[in-house]
């Protein structure tokens, strides 16, 4: 057992309301340079929907994640090493912008310049990349809200199976929000997809990010994964993605997204894993058991054993506490609410969701039955609005079974707080039959619907005598268009990253500071020898 931390993301899709305040904060914190105007570190997606890139849940088409091997090992979905040398330069399996769209502004200026005239001035929408007029066609959240659901909603990758039984119950549309962001995975396929070793997974925390100066823009990150969820900037040439707020999370702060959420959906925290146990979970043959298999990686906090192992492991104390105290491991692990998103693509996503419960007590009347009755209430989760077929796509990878059995508890919860409030007594067998007490409901209502501040957010502080060591994998802002263009370095470790070796091979090589050599493609004179290529000498 090798116990590592990972500061992990749940969500209640229940409390979301689809109102993008996430979304704007995020932009407006970290990508609105010039090049990454297309880029929405979080969004926000109605369901049924196509997903921003166009239908990015299509890995028939876009080949991300993993796949298993006839042998039962593990694969890039996009393919290995020879495939990238050969597709290094074309990549079919890239989204395109118009996957994406073209980002726009208006003309305002033409409101205020334009001459005296019997008509109204109107500001035209221009593209942000040319300058020019253009036709609006598609954008980040174009079918916003079931907009344009009767023309594009059945292109939602996940009614592949339900196509019938929603187009004959469309009078009956359904829809809720999801929030999505970078998974942080702990089998991230984009880190995999790598050439140039740019990608990699913190050690300390698990939070997957970019290192601007070993990037080559190669893009088989974007490709690579299966959530559509790292960009490409034209203006840098660099890939960038969602950095997970690290730095506010090193202080002990949650992520933005998560600050400014107006449903105060979002829970954060601590998970302690058995890292030598991701390969043997994401390797599981039948895709329904991928979620079970996940959870079995998750190790109890209040375990002795695992707290001597972790102090082995030189995870400090304060961090075992947060775990223990952590929302994230009582949501996915201790109540089992919480859904990976598409365990399918076996990267072992670690933002996980709870899935939305429709209004329960309408559906119950509209089939005829009494909400007094708690088996008709169970009875009706199946003929709830929202598929649980299509919910079973979208989280444990068609597994019905599992997202009635959330559902069940999400009902129980409603049913059992109803009825203290009401002053009615403790339905016993209501409780057993979801394998639930009475405190466990309460204490799962606490974190749902009542929970503080620092209840909801529980993230222990980077240490002090890291400080050093985690500088030097902060990725700069510093690059050619960033937020720091022009600025000044403080520190050392973002202004001498790099320290070049004489030029005896064509400038292919460098060394990092750690003393490391890297293999540079763009300086490659063609003939000279392709050491670490693939970054043999950093896997050593």
């Amino acid at each position: 057992m090798r116990v590592m931390a990972q500061v992990a993301m749940v969500m209640n899709l229940d409390k979301c309301i689809g109102c993008h305040t996430c979304s704007v904060t995020c932009k407006q914190t970290w990508t609105s340079r010039p090049g990454s105007d297309y880029m929405w570190f979080n969004n926000v997606e109605t369901k049924p929907g196509v997903g921003y890139p166009r239908r990015y849940e299509d890995q028939q088409q876009w080949k991300g994640g993993w796949t298993l091997t006839r042998r039962g090992k593990l694969k890039l979905k996009a393919g290995g090493r020879l495939r990238k040398l050969l597709t290094i330069f074309y990549n079919p399996d890239l989204p395109s912008l118009e996957d994406f769209y073209e980002p726009w502004t208006y003309d305002y200026e033409h409101l205020t310049t334009a001459p005296l005239s019997d008509s109204f001035p109107s500001a035209h929408p221009k593209s942000q990349l040319t300058g020019r007029d253009m036709v609006l066609t598609r954008g980040p959240n174009w079918d916003d809200d079931l907009a344009g659901a009767p023309e594009h909603a059945m292109a939602d990758p996940n009614l592949h199976d339900l196509a019938e039984q929603v187009r004959m119950e469309f009078e009956q549309a359904f829809m809720f929000y999801l929030p999505r962001i970078c998974e942080h995975c702990l089998n991230p396929s984009c880190v995999a997809s790598c050439p140039s070793g740019a990608m990699y997974k913190r050690a300390e925390d698990g939070i997957v990010l970019v290192d601007q100066d070993r990037c080559r823009g190669w893009r088989f990150c974007v490709s690579g994964c299966p959530y559509k969820k790292v960009y490409f900037n034209h203006r840098t040439g660099k890939a960038e993605k969602c950095t997970f707020c690290y730095p506010r999370i090193e202080s002990g702060q949650p992520t933005i997204c998560s600050e400014t959420c107006v449903g105060r959906l979002r829970h954060l925290g601590v998970m302690l894993y058995d890292a030598d146990a991701v390969l043997a979970a994401a390797s599981t043959p039948d895709e329904k058991d991928l979620y079970e298999a996940q959870l079995s990686v998750f190790l109890d906090p209040d375990d002795p054993a695992v707290q001597a192992e972790a102090d082995r492991a030189g995870i400090a104390r304060d961090w075992i506490q947060a775990a223990q105290r952590s929302p994230v491991y009582a949501l996915i692990k201790r109540h089992r609410v919480a859904l990976p998103l598409h365990p399918e693509y076996r990267t072992l996503p670690m933002v996980w969701y709870i899935p939305p419960l429709s209004p329960v007590t309408d559906a119950v009347h509209a089939i005829g039955y009494h909400d007094d009755d708690p088996d008709r209430v169970f009875a009706a989760i199946e003929s709830l609005r929202i598929p649980l077929g299509y919910l079973a796509n979208l989280f444990t990878a068609g597994d019905t079974g599992v997202i009635e059995r959330v559902l069940r508890k999400l009902t129980v919860l409603r049913t059992h707080m109803r009825g203290q409030q009401l002053g009615d007594p403790v339905d016993a067998d209501l409780l057993t039959s979801v394998g639930m007490t009475a405190e466990d409901v309460e204490d799962l209502y606490r974190t749902l619907a009542i929970a503080k501040y620092d209840e909801r957010y529980v993230i222990p502080r980077v240490h002090a005598e890291g400080t050093g060591r985690l500088q030097a994998q902060h990725c700069a802002v510093g690059y050619p268009g960033g937020a720091a263009d022009g600025a000044e370095h403080t520190h050392d470790t973002l202004v001498d990253a790099i320290s070049r070796v004489p030029a005896t091979d064509g400038g292919s090589q460098f060394r990092d500071t750690d003393g490391r050599r890297r293999f540079n493609l763009l300086g490659w004179n063609g003939s000279a020898p392709a050491p670490n290529l693939f970054g043999e000498e950093q896997r050593r």
